[in-house]
């Protein structure tokens, strides 16, 4: 599967395209976008700043209509027993994230785990009505964070020295 997608990047975008691309898919995002950026071979500053832009796109949009996209989502047949599933996954995390405001939410997007990121920090913001001019910041923040670990880590302990070369 994750041959096909890469091998239809390739033929029908460019590669810098490609990233751009993968940066806004939800749960893939930037961690996703590094990474194909490296196996492109691209530089690590390019990749790194248009994976920062592709994933930020959608963020204002989701911080404001989050909560109202989640209800309207568990309304659907098809998706209302998967909403209603990530609904209650995000919001079991919400308690360290209210306790620590911003840098549970800057946390909570910048460590590249499963099921963090800026798309769930962004609806977890929303959900729990933190607003957009608080929780924005703690999203950039968090994806700049996560930008340096994912370049890093794709670049591995040995490329790192390459990395300023």
């Amino acid at each position: 599967m994750i041959n096909t997608i890469f091998n239809f990047l390739v033929a029908h975008i460019s590669a810098y395209g490609a990233v751009f691309i993968v940066s806004m898919i939800p749960l893939i995002e930037l961690r996703g976008s590094v990474i194909v950026g490296t196996a492109f071979g691209l530089p690590w500053l390019n990749v790194l700043l248009l994976s920062i832009i592709g994933n930020m796109i959608p963020i204002p949009f989701i911080l404001i209509f989050g909560k109202r996209l989640i209800a309207w989502m568990k309304t659907l047949p098809m998706l209302s027993r998967l909403t209603h599933w990530y609904e209650k996954h995000l919001l079991s995390k919400s308690d360290t994230i209210q306790k620590v405001a911003f840098v549970g939410l800057w946390l909570f997007v910048g460590i590249p785990l499963p099921g963090t990121g800026a798309w769930s920090g962004s609806v977890i913001a929303s959900l729990l009505e933190v607003p957009p001019k608080k929780s924005f910041p703690a999203v950039l923040l968090g994806i700049l964070t996560a930008g340096i670990i994912m370049t890093v880590a794709s670049r591995g302990v040995v490329g790192l020295a390459h990395l300023f070369a």
